[in-house]
């Protein structure tokens, strides 16, 4: 067989496609990493999430602990959190009877 041999014109056809190729992997290498990292991201927001779940949780449970502790020293009412101003719920009639014996 004879040898032959590519037009100049082939021959950018060919390292277009070559190139081509070499861009497009370098692509889905980057893709991949985007995904890496994304991934991290979404573990380390994941583990923050379950975190601050349970600090929410803490945070609630001390609120009845502290509801309970006022409720005792001061009775049932209401505090203005602005003004700090607390004002005690009305007695009921029968209440005002008992203490009244």
């Amino acid at each position: 067989m004879a040898e032959v041999k590519f037009t100049e014109e082939d021959i950018k056809l060919l390292n277009e496609l070559s190139e081509k190729y070499q861009t497009l992997q370098t692509a889905f290498g980057q893709i991949r990493v985007q995904r890496i990292l994304l991934n991290q991201q979404q573990i380390s927001i994941d583990e923050a999430e379950v975190k601050m779940e349970a600090d929410y949780i803490d945070n609630q449970q001390k609120e009845r602990e502290v509801v309970k502790q006022l409720n005792e020293k001061y009775g049932p009412g209401s505090l203005d959190p602005q003004t700090g101003v607390f004002t005690p719920d009305e007695m009921p009639v029968e209440e005002i009877v008992e203490e009244a014996k």
